[in-house]
């Protein structure tokens, strides 16, 4: 069942619509679904992720296989930015706008405060919440869950089922309240939020990665009655375990790590160079030993761009 949450006239006569795809089990009255367990499942937040694109697509071919095994109702959220998605831009175009900044938004608000109200209002109610981010086109993430310490009680038992390789816990900002994960867990549904990938790309072995971990974390809470296969188990960071480097010098950053994982104390980062004069401006080495799961990938940086985050053990 596919039905619109939201409705907005544009200009010219055009219309902003975001869809929700809601997966049940068949036969079943009113009454008998509304005693199912929920899970929501959102996306396309920002236009430039594409990755909980081919997630969806997977997950929604695989129940359609096996439909028997589906015990509870699944609501998916496709593209909740579809102007952002439409023309590759990360926020809500015209606006210039972070949709991911205006949550839980205002039902008599303007454009994208009362788009993001209605969806949060038609969350509401599910026992469950994932929201699924791509990175942005300047770094590449490793596939990561990310908790607020606020809730990390209740959701690391369920963030360890997902089948990343990172789970970063981490204190609260003023800046996350505005988040969909932030609004949601203060309104009573329990939310998380994955991190992978580059933007403007699908990052297809975090894809499959991840739909492994969710079909997982379904079976945990009782939507899904299916086979599933074993997740790794995720390190855990916790306050002070991450260091961040950040760009001394605006150049070019040239990256000496083909992938991300495991580094040792001095090993050999990157470079920022200065092409004219042939000159390295600022050699990059690991002041650690630890995992490195962020890094830069666009080259051009200016002082005090985000080069990478490496998690460390004290």
């Amino acid at each position: 069942m596919i039905e619109n949450i939201v409705s907005i006239e544009l200009p010219v006569h055009e219309k902003l619509v975001i869809k929700k795809r809601r997966l049940q089990p068949e036969g079943l009255s009113k009454k008998e679904l509304s005693k199912l367990p929920r899970f929501s499942l959102v996306t396309g937040i920002h236009g430039d992720e594409l990755d909980g694109q081919y997630i969806i697509f997977e997950l929604i071919r695989h129940i359609k296989m096996h439909e028997d095994k589906l015990k509870g109702i699944i609501d998916i959220y496709p593209c909740v930015n579809p102007l952002g998605l439409d023309s590759g831009y990360r926020g809500i175009p015209m606006f210039d706008l972070d949709m991911n900044r205006v949550f839980p938004g205002m039902s008599n608000g303007a454009f994208a405060e009362y788009a993001a109200a209605n969806l949060v209002n038609d969350i509401i109610g599910s026992d469950m919440c994932l929201d699924i981010h791509s990175s942005n086109k300047f770094v590449k993430e490793m596939l990561q869950v990310r908790l607020n310490d606020d809730n990390e009680e209740k959701l690391l038992p369920f963030a360890k089922s997902l089948n990343a390789d990172f789970v970063w816990v981490y204190s609260s900002l003023p800046v996350r309240e505005a988040t969909l994960s932030y609004s949601l867990n203060h309104l009573g549904v329990p939310t998380m939020v994955v991190e992978m990938g580059v933007g403007n790309r699908i990052s297809k072995s975090y894809c499959k990665q991840l739909f492994e971990g969710v079909l997982n974390l379904l079976k945990q809470v009782g939507v899904w009655d299916g086979d599933t296969k074993p997740v790794k188990e995720p390190i855990v960071s916790k306050e002070g375990e991450v260091t961040f480097i950040s760009a001394l010098e605006s150049g070019l950053f040239v990256p000496n790590m083909e992938n991300l994982g495991e580094i040792s104390i001095g090993s050999h980062i990157g470079d920022i160079i200065e092409p004219i004069e042939g000159r390295i401006l600022q050699h990059l080495e690991s002041p650690v030993d630890g995992i490195i799961f962020t890094i830069r990938e666009h080259p051009v940086v200016y002082k005090g761009a985000l080069l990478c985050r490496i998690y460390h053990k004290d």
